[in-house]
């Protein structure tokens, strides 16, 4: 592949510069001209560094089958930025929330990491505890800064097509000039790079260097991270182990109080829910993140961006407030919160807190942060489920579905494969008038037929795992990875469906958002459409 040039750290740092984004100014400098980082204090500091400041929640959520176009008296309440994400499109204005800013600010973060790593070998190698910790949370950065990206910006892993799909640079050295020359790499080299990265922090990870461990790759929060990416990698068996590392033997002790979330009650002040829910004292919360976001905005009763919502005709058919398997949603230990009318038709899990960080005090003027678990106990159980399911051992996959459902729910019901079966074979498949909860499955991997126990067992705990992550951007990747076609639907003054504008089948190149324009014209090659 021919090499291309990117302005990568120039980029970088003008384009942050001139947006509405905020950057440490650390990343402002070349690394060949920072400060020397020669100490085990400043490695650690310097990889507080390597997360991203931005996140993908808002654009994967509306471009999930979360959102609903709420019709043309909603029309005043959008953006073109949230118009062309909604439509699948090549984005070409800005937002706080744009892709970016999100590609600049994983690429930012990975080439702290890289720093860091150079740094540890310059200084003779991880030879104590610290060193050898803070090596691991580099190389998890690296090779997490990289998942986001790959799993962003290129089609799903693939076994059959991903060593010539596009994938994204997979940066392993700190830059020192202002124009490096680059090429992609394909998405299974990235996902090689990534499991390499990934298997030689493992054995050093630990949380003894952390301050405040939950807003790091501490180790339960590592063995989350080696999950996810060994479910996406379609590699079962490590799957199962590491969540089986990260849960311990107790899983039930880790996950969510959602008693405490609905003892609040209904009420207009979302604040309380939105900060217990990322409370770093929660069991459940094993990492928690910082972003310059809106998303504090989008799900709450404000009528920001409220065109596109996850509306009451959507939750009451097939998510939040759909009779389940359990039953009906009066069971919810925390009941959603319904916002519906005038500018407003919302159903939501209060989740995204809305923080304000003044850079200037005098004028009052600033950035909207928010804060959201990358990385919970709840999901990961249910990670670990599907890859049981996946590896045909249908009682384990049950089991955990089952502390997952005793936990969301009041109900006592034991889930089995029998009446996993049953129920998903009673209902008939989602369609833009009729809608279920169950959805036409088309992964790149085999799996059994329509109406298997291994078909109904995957349909129950993807449906499980869009409850858990609503309005937290994940169920996009569950969309690309099993091949679901998301429709985009239009609601009539009544809030029901209209009309159907446009689908995104299994094969569709526009599941891979494009790169960035400024990143195109800098010479890296965009995705095919």
């Amino acid at each position: 592949m021919k090499k291309r040039n990117i302005l990568y750290v120039a980029a970088f740092s003008a384009l942050m510069g001139s947006s509405l984004v905020s950057c440490d100014s650390y990343l402002d400098t070349m690394p060949d001209n920072r400060a020397e980082v020669n100490t085990e204090d400043k490695v650690v500091r310097l990889i507080t560094s390597a997360y991203p400041d931005n996140s993908y929640i808002m654009v994967a959520e509306c471009m999930s089958d979360n959102t609903d176009d709420m019709g043309p008296r909603f029309s005043n309440y959008t953006s073109r930025f949230y118009d062309q994400v909604f439509a699948w499109q090549d984005i070409v204005d800005t937002d706080n929330d744009d892709m970016r800013v999100f590609w600049l600010a994983c690429y930012g973060a990975i080439a702290n990491a890289n720093e860091a790593l150079q740094s540890i070998e310059e200084m003779g190698g991880a030879t104590t505890q610290t060193l050898r910790e803070a090596k691991a949370e580099a190389l998890l950065c690296r090779a997490y800064g990289h998942f986001l990206l790959v799993n962003m910006f290129s089609l799903n892993y693939n076994k059959a097509t991903s060593s010539t799909d596009l994938g994204v640079t997979y940066m392993t050295e700190p830059e020192t000039t202002v124009n490096p020359s680059y090429e992609r790499n394909s998405v299974a080299d990235v996902y090689d790079k990534i499991d390499k990265d990934i298997q030689e922090a493992l054995p050093m990870v630990g949380d003894t260097h952390l301050d405040v461990p939950k807003y790091h790759f501490n180790r339960q929060a590592a063995y989350a991270f080696a999950t996810r990416f060994y479910l996406f990698y379609e590699q079962w068996d490590k799957a199962v182990q590491y969540a089986t590392e990260c849960l311990g033997t107790n899983p039930s002790s880790m996950l969510r109080d959602w008693d405490e979330m609905e003892s609040y009650g209904i009420t207009d002040d979302l604040t309380p829910r939105t900060n217990q829910y990322i409370n770093s004292s929660d069991n459940s919360n094993l990492m928690l993140s910082t972003a310059i976001s809106m998303m504090g905005y989008w799900n709450s009763n404000y009528s920001y961006m409220s065109k596109y919502s996850h509306d009451s005709y959507m939750s009451t058919t097939e998510t939040l407030e759909a009779t389940n398997i359990w039953g009906g949603s009066r069971l919810m230990r925390c009941q959603p919160l319904r916002f519906i009318g005038g500018t407003l038709n919302r159903v939501l899990v209060a989740k995204s807190p809305r923080l304000f960080e003044y850079t200037d005090t005098q004028n009052q003027t600033g950035f909207v942060r928010s804060v959201y678990p990358p990385f919970k106990a709840d999901l990961v159980l249910l990670e670990r489920a599907e890859a049981y399911i996946m590896l045909g051992e249908y009682e384990k996959a049950c089991a955990d579905m089952t502390l997952w459902m005793q936990n969301w729910t009041t109900s006592t019901m034991t889930l089995t494969p029998e009446n996993v079966t049953s129920f998903y074979n009673s209902m008939s498949y989602w369609t833009w008038d009729n809608p279920t909860l169950k959805k036409k499955l088309h992964p790149a991997f085999t799996i059994d037929a329509d109406g298997s126990t291994q078909e109904s067992m995957l349909q129950c705990v993807l449906n499980f795992k869009r409850l858990e992550n609503i309005a937290e951007g994940l169920r996009w990747f569950d969309i690309k990875r099993y091949g679901i076609t998301v429709y985009r639907r239009t609601m009539n003054a009544s809030d029901e469906p209209e009309s159907i504008s446009d689908s995104l089948p299994a094969n569709d190149l526009r599941r891979a958002i494009q790169l960035p324009s400024q990143i195109i014209q800098a010479g890296m090659q965009a995705n095919p459409r």
